[in-house]
């Protein structure tokens, strides 16, 4: 099981970034907020699904990053250099903290939603939670907890009941200024 961490301190691909973070208690949400803003960088990252190719890292380009309070579940709202949303990549997750830093991190349990713009929803890495059952790399309780996550958080995607899209969209769009929060979000 990788332990990810918010700042992608580590992430070589990137040479200039700024990374911003932010304890949030409202009604809409409480826990960690980021904002992840790619200034420099080697070379763009692309992703493919079904039929359609994205660029999700860039120059100019911005994750947003939820870590609600007691979830088994991460969401990073990806926007291009227009601060337009090209996806939302949600991770599930076993536990999530923070570093004596400030940092959120979280231990990543495999399966993975990704919605895109045109709201084409897909279910990835099934086989990797399935390797690392065998693997011995996360437990029976563990391997559950993904599926139990993933499919919840379809059942809200399919049901239009799942918030942080048209959060996102108002965080990046309304709280944010020069990549820096505002006081209210």
């Amino acid at each position: 099981m990788k332990r990810k961490f918010g700042d992608r301190a580590n992430w070589r691909r990137i040479s200039r970034r700024r990374f911003t973070c932010r304890y949030v208690e409202s009604e809409r949400f409480t826990g960690y907020i980021t904002l992840y803003t790619i200034y420099n960088l080697k070379e763009p990252l692309w992703k493919t699904y079904g039929t359609h190719t994205y660029r999700i890292a860039d120059k100019g380009y911005s994750w947003l990053q939820y870590y609600p309070k007691d979830s088994h579940f991460i969401v990073t709202a990806m926007f291009d250099e227009r601060e337009e949303i090209i996806q939302w990549y949600i991770d599930t997750c076993k536990i999530q903290g923070v570093t004596d830093q400030g940092v959120p991190w979280f231990d990543d349990l495999y399966l993975d939603v990704v919605v895109l713009r045109n709201g084409e929803v897909f279910l990835l890495d099934e086989d990797e939670l399935d390797d690392a059952l065998e693997r011995n790399d996360i437990t029976q309780t563990d391997y559950q907890l993904a599926v139990a996550t993933a499919q919840q958080l379809m059942r809200e995607i399919n049901n239009k009941q799942f918030p942080y899209f048209l959060m996102s969209l108002e965080h990046r769009k309304h709280c944010f200024e020069n990549g820096e929060f505002r006081r209210n979000l």
